[in-house]
């Protein structure tokens, strides 16, 4: 297990949303293929939605462009 699972756990056991769209950007961005970074970037939007956190309009901007989300 990385270091970045482990802070995703704790993330989610903590209930922290609000981390967790950051976590699960950082998770994206060291994917391995293009699915799990779109995997990784739903559920960052997801939860950037559900805080009302800033980053949801580039985090929908980014999958509309990797066509995960229509325009």
């Amino acid at each position: 297990m990385t270091d970045l699972d482990e802070r995703l756990l704790a993330a989610h056991a903590a209930r922290n949303h609000r981390a967790l769209v950051d976590l699960y950007r950082e998770a994206a961005e060291a994917a391995k293929t293009p699915d799990a970074a779109g995997f990784y970037l739903t559920h960052a939007y997801v939860f950037a939605l559900e805080q009302d956190h800033p980053a949801a309009p580039a985090l929908r901007a980014r999958l509309v462009s990797e066509g995960r989300e229509p325009a």
